[in-house]
């Protein structure tokens, strides 16, 4: 085999998988979220596959002709990854959530196989390359190196360009399509002046019958997305129970409701709890000057437009398709009193002034956590800064028992502010169930028992603790932080923290 086509398979079959590692992620996101446990299942799955796939394709190497064994590995490698497709469009409508061993399954179901049989590329290429000997270690090496530059240029493309510019799935059948013709294309060739007693077979009507299947299943699976992003796979659902609500799903969660004719419902209940802060805060119909970190489907942005005339708001949003779903199907209507700023709200927060705001609302999430590097001090410090000396930061989460996430965020806003409170129903506040949590804190002091009071006018059923008191008999906020740790640049393992068998 000429030293050139060598290293070209070496790179295709190492890109590939890298390909696939890339985008599993993506694939898998609308049933088990995005976190750092999802990374790590799909990261050792794919480190699994490959090395299984090296082992087995040096033994292969061995006792066959190299020759008549890669034409059919690429074509299989190629099959198999549009076969991942609906293998985790099947699975996983059926098992959503976020364990680790759904987690581990899913990947393994849908991509150990194929990581594997293209890995087992390289080792059949080293073997027909191997002219002697004394040259061992510099072919192994070469095609070493060409493998991992092929996987970086995988990685690279797929991260930077490829997912911005198509959806995921397409990409997956792309590529599969292009192993296939590949691989057929080079069994043709290795075939040119081989005898039939050379083990060198030809493609077979029953294999080109699998590929064909192949093909036909990855169109044929179910697609949760509606739209899908370099970020979410999203889709809007009419409220069969209010005919004008939408509900904007994000992966496996519900992030945002709006009334597409009535701005002042709020349906959820973090939402409401919101509200409450909001009223407290400032006489109603005040004018504020409001950051939202997070934007989503733009319901609170709207609510403050119908309720407080003349507030400015600052949305850092990390997706663009998020705005653009919110203005065409959830009644979202840009105007001069919003100003966007797209980005990492970390790195877009620069652009709202020191101490020109009233209030910062954050509501970002990937998966059903805060992303780890919006929770820490250094970020609360951020955001302390943009406050003015009576502003408020309210801080939407999720935590699940034992509450280790949002034991650790109060304490971390506890360390920067000189007021916190956190509220959420009782049975939340006592470890006893999980849900949403609303922070709220400021260098002046809270008017938490009428956040409550209002609350409760409504008939909800909050409860919170706070510096000067609290609302439940049996817990108190210095209860609440008992052992927290505050959450940093350097430690934040937020991931961990809310999952019930975190620390």
């Amino acid at each position: 085999m000429p030293a050139f086509l060598a290293a070209v398979l070496v790179f295709v079959a190492s890109g590939a998988v890298l390909v696939l590692e890339t985008l599993a992620g993506r694939l898998m996101a609308p049933y088990v979220g995005v976190t750092l446990e999802s990374f790590t299942g799909i990261i050792g799955t794919i480190l699994a596959g490959i090395a299984l796939g090296s082992w087995v394709g040096g033994r292969l190497a061995d006792q066959r002709d190299p020759r008549a064994l890669l034409g059919p590995t690429l074509v299989l490698g190629g099959a198999l990854s549009m076969v991942s497709i609906p293998v985790i469009d099947f699975l996983g409508s059926s098992m959503r959530g976020a364990t680790p061993p759904a987690i581990v399954f899913l990947t393994v179901m849908a991509f150990f196989v194929p990581t594997a049989v293209l890995s087992a590329v390289t080792p059949m290429v080293v073997k027909l390359q191997l002219g002697d000997l004394a040259d061992t270690g510099a072919v192994v090496g070469r095609l070493s190196a060409i493998g991992t530059v092929g996987a970086l240029v995988g990685t690279f493309a797929t991260g930077f360009v490829l997912v911005a510019a198509w959806p995921t799935r397409p990409i997956i059948r792309v590529v599969g399509g292009l192993l296939i013709a590949g691989g057929l294309a080079l069994w043709a060739w290795l075939r040119r002046d081989a005898d039939d007693d050379d083990g060198l077979a030809r493609p077979t009507a029953g294999m080109l019958v699998v590929v064909v299947a192949a093909g036909a299943l990855s169109f044929a699976a179910a697609h949760p997305c509606e739209e899908e992003s370099a970020y979410f796979c999203a889709r809007v659902e009419v409220d069969p129970d209010r005919p004008t609500g939408r509900v904007l799903w994000l992966d496996t969660l519900r992030h945002s409701y709006a009334d597409v004719e009535d701005p002042t419902h709020l349906e959820f209940s973090y939402a409401q709890t919101m509200s409450d802060v909001l009223a407290t805060i400032a006489p109603e119909g005040e004018a504020l000057d409001v950051t939202h970190v997070g934007g989503a489907g733009m319901s609170l942005p709207r609510y403050l437009r119908a309720t407080r005339p003349g507030t400015q708001s600052t949305v850092l949003e990390l997706d663009p398709l998020m705005t653009e779903i919110a203005t065409r199907d959830m009644g979202w209507e840009p105007g001069p009193d919003v100003t966007m700023a797209f980005g990492d709200a970390r790195l877009r927060l620069d652009d709202v002034a020191a101490g020109s705001q009233d209030l910062v609302i954050g509501d970002a999430f990937g998966g059903v956590s805060v992303p780890w590097h919006l929770t820490t001090v250094e970020f609360v410090e951020d955001i302390e800064s943009r406050l003015g000396p009576d502003g408020v930061y309210a801080l939407n989460m999720i935590d699940y028992p034992d509450l280790g996430f949002a034991r650790a965020e109060l304490a971390t806003l506890a360390a920067v502010f000189d007021n916190v409170a956190v509220l959420a129903p009782a049975e939340r506040l006592r470890g006893e169930a999980g849900g949403n949590f609303i922070m709220v804190a400021s260098n002046a002091a809270l008017p938490v028992e009428e956040m409550v009071a209002r609350n409760a006018a409504r008939g909800d059923d909050e409860d919170a603790l706070w510096d000067g008191g609290s609302t439940l008999d049996d817990v108190t906020l210095a209860d609440f932080l008992d052992g927290a740790d505050v959450l940093t640049d350097d430690h934040a393992p937020v991931d961990t923290l809310i999952t019930p068998y975190g620390p």
